[in-house]
Order: C-alpha cells, then sequence, then structure tokens
C-alpha cells in the first residue's frame, strides 16, 4: 500500500485518476463473481437494468388471468360471467325479460317475466345457446331449463289459515 502512496504521489491530475480508476478495475476483476442469471431471451438478468423484468409492475388483468389460468378457474369463471354479464350474453331484450337462476352441470335455469316470455325462450332456445357458447366458451351450458314467474306459496307463511287453501277464495 505505501508503494501505492509512493508512486501515487509523484503523478499528478490526469495520470493520477487514470492511476486510481485501474487500481478500482483491478480489484473489481479479483473480487469473486456472483452468478448471472440467463433469462429467456438469452440476456443476461442482474437485479438492476433497463430492460423488462419479471419483477415489474404488471396489468392487474394479466396477473389475474395468469392466476386463473394457473388454478385451474377458466371454467367457474366462464360461469360466473354467465350471472355477471347476463345483458351482454344474450341481448338487452331478452335480458330485460329473464335472468338467470342457477348453473349446475351444464344445465342453466332461466326464469322469464312471464309465461309468455318463457314460451318465446324455449322457442329461442337453440339461438340462446349458440350466443352462450359464443359469449363464455363452448359446454359451459348444455341445456337450458325455463320456466315462467315464480307462483306465490299460500302453504306458509305469517298469516296462513288452515283450511282448503286458495281454491276457498277464488270462487
Amino acid at each position: 500500500m505505501s508503494e501505492n502512496v509512493a508512486k501515487n504521489s509523484e503523478k499528478s491530475g490526469p495520470e493520477l485518476a487514470r492511476a486510481a480508476v485501474e487500481a478500482a478495475l483491478a480489484k473489481h476483476r479479483s473480487a469473486p463473481r456472483r452468478k448471472s442469471v440467463i433469462d429467456s431471451g438469452g440476456r443476461r438478468r442482474g437485479y438492476t437494468g433497463p430492460g423488462p423484468d419479471p419483477r415489474d409492475p404488471q396489468l392487474f388483468g394479466t396477473v389475474l388471468e395468469r392466476l386463473m389460468k394457473q388454478r385451474g378457474w377458466q371454467r367457474p369463471t366462464s360461469e360466473a360471467r354467465i350471472f355477471g354479464e347476463w345483458e351482454k350474453v344474450v341481448g338487452a331484450d331478452i335480458a330485460a325479460h329473464s335472468r338467470p337462476v342457477k348453473l349446475e352441470d351444464g344445465d342453466l335455469t332461466i326464469e322469464a317475466e312471464s309465461t309468455a316470455w318463457a314460451t318465446q325462450l324455449r322457442m329461442l332456445a337453440a339461438r340462446l345457446l349458440a350466443g352462450i357458447a359464443r359469449e363464455v366458451g363452448h359446454n359451459v351450458v348444455k341445456r337450458l331449463h325455463i320456466h315462467g314467474p315464480a307462483t306465490p306459496s299460500w302453504g306458509s307463511g305469517p298469516r296462513r289459515v288452515r283450511g282448503r287453501g286458495p281454491r276457498d277464495t277464488y270462487g
């Protein structure tokens, strides 16, 4: 070390700076090297750099798609889209007069606003199935069960009266 100081004291200005840089480079070259990681593009990946990095912030939709694919959630996601995007799946007119109620094992139950709409939807069942397949994927919905509005039940409730039931009141 004292030799370097003696040599450096003889030098001045740019020579002194050049000698300092060369000494730093020599020290850097002799230090043990950390293993570098090679990415799929063949570039050496370290902890810094201007290029894309897997640790960079990602778009939420991209991360969510990757997570759904890794976990095998594509089918439940497609099934949920039927309920969440009903208007987009079947169209605004049909969605205004019907709603999906239940989806089990590929059987979708649809409740229509009236019995007339239930009849219309039964006639459009093939087109509805094709539209659903186009929007959410094939084999998510295999069959449709379409029924009219649920009728009120007088069988239970706070104002239930024992007797013959609704036949007594409707002459």
